[in-house]
This record gives structure tokens, sequence and C-alpha cells, in this order.
């Protein structure tokens, strides 16, 4: 699948109606999509953060899926302390997307395991102020941090696609994706819904407080079963901004 998708080639069936709208951004020529597991009440962990028993092996073959036919995979430095997330292809065949961290103070440690060395890009995008201590071959990617300590996710994009990255996953956290979605920087979310009812942890999503419900984002949904877990494909094209183009000569 992942050969299939990266030649531009039409997807074989079960796979075209998920992932064909991947391959081409209806907005730019970008495509980014953003990734939730949660429990049916919209956790995404349980109350002492552990995350690891929300999603069954349907759900998480899905998110392997997506890392294999994107070019990068994004979190934020709170998921790679947590975390300590690998962000490889594991569960599905096919190639392990670049990993990068978010990291706007410097505080991602040399032994995080998404700096691994193992053939695929590591990139690391922090700020000027930071002091990072990166192994050798890691990328680093100096960006402006703006208020609240964070980085513009229309500038992390950009960077991105400068280095030749034109499908990017944003994986986590709930803040990071949050911060994605209120800049309208994503194309799309994936939102896979396991059959468990937490009562309280850490929501999915965390967004400004609307006064009605008119003002609410209203994407266009199709569910879609995967085992016992439902994933919700969720089109935010038109909420999506115009972002740019990625570099093709790279």
């Amino acid at each position: 699948m992942p050969s299939i998708f990266r030649t531009q080639r039409p997807l074989p069936p079960p796979w075209d109606r998920l992932f064909g709208p991947l391959q081409t951004g209806a907005v730019d020529d970008l495509v980014v999509i953003g990734q939730i597991g949660q429990s049916l009440d919209g956790r995404i962990a349980s109350h002492d953060g552990r995350r690891e028993f929300i999603n069954g092996p349907d759900g998480l073959a899905h998110l392997h899926r997506l890392r294999a036919l994107v070019d990068a995979v994004v979190v934020g430095i709170g998921t790679a302390l947590a975390d300590d997330p690998q962000l490889t292809v594991r569960r599905v065949d096919g190639p392990s997307p670049a990993r990068v961290v978010i990291d706007p103070r410097g505080r991602l440690p040399r032994s995080a395991r998404l700096l691994g060395e193992d053939g695929a890009r590591r990139v690391v995008i922090t700020s000027a102020a930071a002091n990072s201590d990166l192994p050798a071959g890691v990328e680093r990617i100096v960006l402006a941090m703006g208020d609240g300590g964070h980085i513009d996710p229309a500038d992390i994009i950009a960077a991105l696609a400068r280095t030749g990255c034109r499908r990017l996953l944003i994986e986590g956290g709930a803040e990071t994706l949050s911060r994605f979605l209120a800049a309208r920087c994503l194309d799309r979310i994936h939102i896979v819904v396991a059959p468990i009812i937490l009562g309280s942890g850490r929501a999915s999503c965390m967004l400004s407080t609307v006064a009605h419900a008119d003002d609410a984002i209203r994407p266009q949904v199709r569910a879609v079963p995967l085992g016992d877990e439902v994933l919700f494909d969720c089109d935010l094209s038109r909420h999506r901004r115009v972002l740019g183009q990625a570099n093709r000569s790279t």
C-alpha cells in the first residue's frame, strides 16, 4: 500500500475510500492530518496519564498505516517526554516517516527513542533561545517562539514543507493537535473511538469556548468500523487555511 500511495497510483479497495483523500491536497499542495485515539467519553488517557489501554490492535494498526503514508509524523514535547514514543511503522508493512518533535525550550533528552538512528530523518523544531543537545545527524529547525512559549503551527508546516515534507501527520498530544486545529492547519482528523468509558482523564481536544453551537466547527464526517472500534474520518478542508507547497527539489 505505501509504495502505491507514494507513486500516486490508485489505491486498492478498501484503502481507496479511507486513504485516497490524503493523496492530493484539497486546499493547496499540502496534506495535514491529525490523529486522535480516545474513549467513548472523549478521553485520551486515564487520570494518571496512562494511554496504552485506550485503543486496541485495530486502532493502533490504523495509526501505523497513517504513519506509513506520510512524509513526517509530528508530536509535541509533552508527548515526547511523557510517552517516549518510537514513531516508527511496526504493526503494518511500510516505511517509517521522518520523526519530528516540537521542542521550543530544548527539553528533549538525547536518550529519547524518537532520536534513535534507524535510517529515518529526525527533526527537532525549536527556538533560538533553546540550548538543545542533540545526537549527530538530527536536524534542528529554529523558528520564532510566540506568546505562551509556543511556535505557530503554520510556521512549523511551512518549515517542514521547505524540507520536502508534503504530507504531515500531527499525532499528539492533545494540546499540540488542538493548536493545529485552532490555527486552521488541518485538512482532516481521524478520530478512533474505543469501546471504553473512562469517566475522567485527559480530554482529546482543548479549544476556546464558543458562545453558541452555530459557531462550532462542523466537519463532514464518515464513520468506518475498525474491529470493535470506530474511526470518524473528519474532513476539515472547508475550515483549512492556505499554507503553500512543498519543496520538490529536496
